[in-house]
């Protein structure tokens, strides 16, 4: 029941998403712009730039929840998130470097194919560093390591930045945005999504054997190195596909799955499709609120994300301390 009243809310957001804009749209003309018979300035809007914008608030929203209940899950610490594993700095990085080297603009193909690619180098990186058996708190600081690297060296990019419309352009990209996003960074996002998301899932077997103990879980064979590079690939597909054609957008995988445990219980495994459906749904409803904000220039979905997520993130480290003390 939980499962499909988030289903219905995230279908709810996209919805929502589709009539808001700069262009006033009623239900009517979205729903003829879609059939493909309303006029062709109307259908230009919705199918070009409103229904990709929607689609990737969506299944971005949707991974990253996932990942953070999965990252949670496997590490067994509820302050884990995707960005742990350094992911998100080195996909930063690899779409910074084409930018600063003025390879390409951030519409070009060239930029979500770089982020993709350096993603999957750091987490070749992260199992070389942790070793074939990925122990949580290996996997912990091999990550903090990279993600620490990768966020030097786009500090880097931008200090080297040819000039200062560059710099901004780098700076207002790592922002985070869905805004002039179309059918092209859909095809780029989906199928590293899809396939991350597939991989997590696939690893629900782990998570639940892992809520016994390490050494229950190893005697069940449900433990594995193979299962948890599985899931930890999974995860780094997932981000990365979504840095790529976003820039970075933090604290959804952090503060998801803490606002989806009370509904569904603290097991990982069961709490991997409510994560991403209240994913998808927090990050639609996030870029909705910021075509609404009455700004000069829209603001960017990342700055909103941290600003609600930061203060969360401090509530559920003094939450952790006072059970501490308590103990």
């Amino acid at each position: 029941m939980i499962s499909l009243a988030l289903a219905a809310t995230a279908i709810a957001t996209f919805a929502a998403s589709l009539l808001v804009g700069p262009a006033d749209i009623g239900v009517g003309g979205v729903l003829a712009a879609l059939a493909g018979t309303g006029d062709t300035a109307t259908g230009m809007i919705v199918r070009d730039l409103r229904l990709p914008r929607a689609v990737l608030t969506l299944i971005c929203g949707g991974g990253l929840g996932m990942a953070g209940a999965a990252l949670q899950g496997l590490l067994r610490n509820p302050l884990a998130s995707p960005d742990l594993l350094g992911t998100g700095n080195a996909a930063a990085f690899g779409a910074v470097a084409v930018l600063s080297l003025g390879l390409a603009g951030t519409g070009s193909l060239l930029l979500p194919a770089c982020a993709i690619a350096a993603a999957l180098v750091s987490i070749v990186l992260l199992l070389w560093l942790a070793g074939r058996d990925a122990r949580p708190l290996t996997v912990i600081l091999a990550g903090l390591a990279l993600s620490t690297f990768g966020g030097a060296l786009v500090a880097l990019a931008l200090n080297l930045a040819a000039n200062d419309f560059l710099a901004l352009e780098i700076a207002f990209w790592l922002l985070g945005s869905f805004g002039d996003r179309g059918p092209v960074q859909v095809a780029i996002a989906l199928p590293f999504i899809a396939v991350g998301m597939a991989l997590m899932m696939s690893q629900r077997r782990l998570l639940a054997a892992l809520t016994l103990g390490e050494e229950t879980a190893r005697s069940l064979g449900a433990d594995t190195p193979l299962r948890r590079i599985a899931l930890l690939c999974g995860v780094a597909a997932t981000v990365g596909g979504q840095v790529a054609v976003s820039g970075v957008v933090g604290f959804i995988g952090l503060v998801v799955p803490h606002l989806v445990r009370p509904l569904v219980g603290a097991r990982p495994d069961r709490l991997m499709l409510p994560s991403a459906l209240a994913g998808a749904t927090v990050l639609t409803a996030a870029d909705i609120g910021v075509r609404l904000l009455p700004t000069i220039n829209e603001l960017k979905v990342g700055v909103v994300t941290a600003l609600v997520g930061a203060p969360f993130f401090f509530l559920l480290v003094a939450r952790e301390r006072r059970r501490r003390d308590v103990g």
